[in-house]
């Protein structure tokens, strides 16, 4: 599934967290550079957070209506495989 594409109202808030300068989080970064401003144009309303913090490890946390927040452990993907997971993670 893409993510070239607008999400479902229910969708409230999606939060990336990696670190700057780890390995394990270096799919996430590319991730971020390159998909980031398409998510963007797709869904100009939707709060996309980008937290940056040394040593955290690579997760994504997608926050629904009604408090529902499920998330998915990145650390070590590839960037193709971040984009597989976080599309499974909002489809």
């Amino acid at each position: 599934m893409s993510l070239a594409r607008a999400f479902s109202p229910a969708l409230r808030e999606v939060r990336i967290l990696f670190s700057q300068t780890g390995d394990a989080s270096q799919g996430v970064r590319q991730f971020v550079l390159s998909t980031y401003p398409t998510l963007k144009q797709h869904n100009p309303d939707l709060p996309i957070l980008i937290r940056e913090a040394q040593g955290t490890p690579a997760r994504v946390f997608a926050r629904f209506e009604r408090g529902l927040e499920r998330n998915v452990v990145l650390d070590g993907l590839s960037s193709k495989d971040v984009a597989t997971k976080i599309s499974e993670l909002l489809g």
